[in-house]
């Protein structure tokens, strides 16, 4: 799978979004150690912590089929920033894969940056550790 695909699929589920509050669409995809991959888009609630993350949805998706292991999230959305995971979406990132590969990209002009997760998140919270 390569990153343009990736990012494509991300883009694709990102239209997708329930975004009334931020008006702000976003998607994400999240690439399996097998291959496979789950997308997830953003739901919003207008009671604010009850709002699902795209990167949240699309783990939530490839956990509720089986999937432990994960290579890379690829994650899109509009505007001219590049939308980074959320310290919530980076802890839940890190109960399965601390190392995953991190895509952040722009809707609006396609370009994107790549982080892995131990950079975002350096002291995770882990078992035993809480």
């Amino acid at each position: 799978m390569t990153d343009k695909r990736l990012l494509e699929m991300a883009a694709e589920v990102m239209n997708n979004s329930y975004a009334p509050y931020s008006m702000t669409k976003i998607g994400a995809a999240v690439e399996c150690a097998d291959g496979t991959v789950y997308t997830g888009c953003v739901i919003e609630n207008i009671a604010i912590g009850s709002t699902i993350c795209a990167e949240a949805a699309a783990v939530a998706a490839a956990v509720s089929a089986g999937q432990r292991v994960f290579k890379r999230i690829a994650i899109i959305s509009e505007g001219t920033a590049y939308r980074l995971p959320c310290g919530h979406c980076r802890q839940i990132l890190s109960e399965f894969s601390p190392n995953i590969e991190v895509l952040c990209a722009r809707a609006s002009d396609g370009r994107f940056v790549s982080y892995n997760l131990s950079a975002l998140l350096p002291l995770p919270l882990v078992a035993g550790n809480e």
